[in-house]
């Protein structure tokens, strides 16, 4: 059975042995291609904000927003998290999400966490439904910077408000917190690397990170730029940090935007075959 094409579904997705919480928006998989978002290590369906009502306003797609296991009004999740999360939610979870909402062409737009989880996604998997990538602020390899900032969270966390912040997005906000920063910061991620994915990616990307972004460099959009065979926009935005989507919300969209109708033409562009 299909779930609930609504903004405040009734019930959960059910994803293996948890209960996801989810909300859509614009027009129904049967009637439009489908962003997916997949959102970042403190993220939530919630803390997207009014980006999807937005996404689905400029591009005229539908926008699918869930929380992950551990995250948002999601179920919880026992800790720590394995230190290649990012590669089981990716392989594990993302399929079944688009299954049962009954996605048929998908742009997998991530963040963060999420961006790395759809790279991985669409470079492990071959699932035609995914039609392009839409990358905000992507990992793909350990960096002392983005370890520094993981580490300075911690102190927010336990000595600052941060946890009283995300105690208003999240059920069980320590597992949203640790279950992340533990998994970045153990001794035994210190040589994380999922920049191979990339190779196999045959899809468009359009990849966008704030020049001043304190959880990685422009390192990350190269490795994207030199690895891929696929085509490759980029959007590296001034006086922006980690969150493109909030701090240059214009700028991002209309980039979004204007990928979303170049992919859409070349879709429906009729071909000749003599």
């Amino acid at each position: 059975m299909i779930a609930e094409w609504s903004k405040t579904p009734r019930q959960p997705l059910r994803i293996n042995d948890a209960a996801l919480e989810y909300a859509c928006f614009g027009p129904s998989p049967d009637a439009a291609p489908t962003i997916v978002l997949l959102h970042e290590g403190l993220g939530c369906a919630a803390l997207w904000r009014d980006l999807p009502e937005r996404l689905s306003a400029a591009t005229g797609f539908g926008v699918l927003a869930y929380s992950r296991a551990g995250y948002g009004r999601s179920s919880t999740i026992t800790r720590p998290r394995p230190l290649d999360y990012q590669t089981r939610e990716a392989m594990d979870v993302v399929g079944p999400v688009l299954d049962a909402v009954g996605v048929q062409r998908a742009v997998l737009m991530g963040h963060s966490d999420g961006a790395t989880m759809a790279a991985i996604y669409a470079g492990s998997v071959s699932d035609m439904r995914v039609r392009a990538l839409i990358l905000m602020a992507p990992h793909f390899f350990m960096e002392a910077k983005g370890l520094d900032a993981i580490r300075a969270g911690k102190a927010q966390y336990e000595q600052g408000d941060l946890n009283i912040k995300m105690a208003k997005y999240h059920d069980d906000p320590d597992a949203a917190f640790y279950g992340w920063h533990d998994a970045w910061v153990d001794p035994g991620n210190a040589d994380w690397n999922v920049a191979d994915c990339i190779d196999h990616l045959r899809i468009p990307v359009f990849a966008i990170q704030g020049r001043d972004d304190a959880y990685g460099t422009l390192d990350q959009i190269s490795e994207i730029e030199e690895r891929i065979y696929s085509p490759v926009e980029t959007l590296i935005l001034d006086d922006c940090g980690h969150s493109p989507h909030l701090e240059k919300p214009d700028e991002t969209l209309q980039g979004i935007s204007a990928f979303c109708a170049t992919l859409a033409r070349i879709e429906n562009a009729q071909v000749d075959i003599a």
